[in-house]
């Protein structure tokens, strides 16, 4: 397929990044570095949250924020999704030097993310007790499930507000400065965790209230950044309107990605009632299980976002050949990453819980989990990665259908009869595994079998 058009040149800052020419692998590496360097400054923040919680509140708190996850990456998710949507059409404009589009889809991101962070303040405050029942959170964690919830709803303006300029920023290649911000926003959490927990015995309510402090300061760090540069990303207050063309191919792209995030979240919240039903050492356990997770998690969630960058910028131009080749040079990087941190973690995994909590049946369940599930890591490579240069390449139904099918409906059916048959706690969380096994085989199937650029669709300046 013959690249989009190219309509004019774009204004490339310094800190932006033409992935079309190069070398492939020290692109990703450039790219990716920052984002796993960012992620794990993030984590580190919410890492925080539950081990002051965990060792200065007490027990239950601790299961409290750590249970809220599921809830919490649903309605992120759902915007992530809308985000990813941007971000791809952004990249591929980009590598078609088209400008026009590029303003007018940075512009119309904008003010739909106002629109977005609105309705999820207000849904997030009228769900809580509904979402709750759900989780089935147990009556001795309830409360602070509820104070976590009630305060992070009310500051998540700042968090899709940093996640989209973030998205917008990386489309072009720039993954430093969301890396920047997200140190700032990283330290300034500890030490309101520190300061709120420790000094003010805020409990609960000090580190959600740290939570949305530090992620407001990265949205107007963010926001501050797009309006300052130079490229042909920059934010203009005036030009701030909604192209009604252009969010239909935002929607487009976005909607399934934000509809497969949002109902695999809504399902791990089901998955989390399997778990809860073993009662708070279980839930204080798998909280710190939980927190290794997203660790493990991050070369694979890192390499993906640069290969969506990467597969964008390259297919926009019409280079399908290297577009593929970035493909497979990110899978083996994220294995080769995500194998080499799997290790410390199978040798030292009950040493890694403690540092999470102090109740010894509660070490001994977050030990399990990390055992059992740990070395199946490496699949999340191949899942995120082949995800990621699809929606990039702007197919985000096919992701959707895959991992719907393999996260949602075969892992609800694997937990719905192992509940029944073999009601114990470890062949329950094997659920995880077994739908990253389903779905690193359905995407090898899909990826080798498919054109990858199929799906691509040139932006039209004269319908915007």
């Amino acid at each position: 397929m013959i690249g989009i058009r190219k309509q004019n040149k774009n204004r490339i800052s310094r800190h932006s990044m033409d992935m079309t020419q190069g070398s492939i692998v020290r692109q990703l590496i450039s790219f990716a570095f920052p984002l796993l360097i960012g992620n794990l400054f993030q984590q580190l923040y919410n890492t925080v949250d539950t081990w002051v919680v965990g060792n200065f509140v007490g027990d239950n708190a601790f299961a409290a924020v750590g249970s809220m996850g599921p809830i919490v990456n649903m309605f992120i998710g759902f915007f992530l999704g809308f985000s990813a949507g941007a971000g791809a059409l952004i990249s591929q404009n980009f590598g078609a030097k088209n400008e026009d589009a590029i303003q007018k889809l940075v512009h119309t991101a904008m003010v739909m993310t106002f629109v977005m962070g609105l309705i999820f303040t207000v849904a997030g405050h009228l769900l809580t007790p509904l979402l709750l029942d759900f989780a089935k959170i147990p009556d001795a964690v309830r409360p602070d499930a509820r104070t976590y919830l009630s305060i992070y709803f009310t500051g998540i303006m700042g968090l899709v507000f940093y996640n989209m300029g973030a998205a917008i920023l990386r489309a072009v290649g720039d993954s430093k400065r969301p890396f920047y911000f997200l140190v700032v926003c990283a330290v300034m959490n500890t030490v309101l965790d520190l300061l709120f927990v420790i000094v003010f015995g805020m409990k609960v309510e000090g580190v959600a209230l740290a939570t949305i402090i530090s992620q407001s300061v990265s949205a107007v760090l963010i926001i501050i950044a797009l309006m300052r540069t130079d490229s042909s990303v920059k934010l203009q207050l005036n030009k701030l309107k909604i192209n009604w063309h252009l969010l239909g191919r935002i929607f487009a792209l976005g909607v399934p990605s934000a509809l497969q995030v949002s109902i695999t979240s809504f399902s791990n919240i089901f998955v989390q009632s399997y778990i809860n039903y073993f009662g708070p050492n279980c839930m204080s356990g798998y909280t710190a299980y939980s927190k290794i997770d997203m660790l493990l998690f991050l070369p694979a969630q890192s390499v993906s976002l640069a290969t969506t960058t990467f597969v964008g910028q390259n297919l926009g131009c019409g280079q399908v050949t290297r577009a593929r080749k970035g493909v497979s040079q990110s899978i083996f990087l994220s294995v080769g990453v995500t194998a080499a941190l799997m290790v410390p973690v199978l040798l030292f995994s009950g040493d890694v819980v403690r540092f999470f909590t102090s109740q010894e049946e509660s070490i001994r369940y977050g030990t399990l989990f990390l055992q059992y599930i740990t070395p199946f890591y490496v699949l999340t490579s191949f899942t995120q990665v082949y995800a990621s240069a699809l929606r990039g390449a702007g197919n985000s139904r096919a992701p959707m259908i895959i991992m719907v099918s393999s996260y949602v409906a075969f892992r609800q059916a694997y937990l719905a009869i192992m509940s029944r048959v073999c009601n114990e706690v470890i062949p329950i969380a094997m659920g995880y595994p077994l739908g990253w096994i389903l779905c690193s085989v359905i995407f090898m199937i899909y990826y080798y079998t498919t054109p990858l650029d199929r799906h691509l669709k040139p932006v039209d300046n004269s319908r915007t």
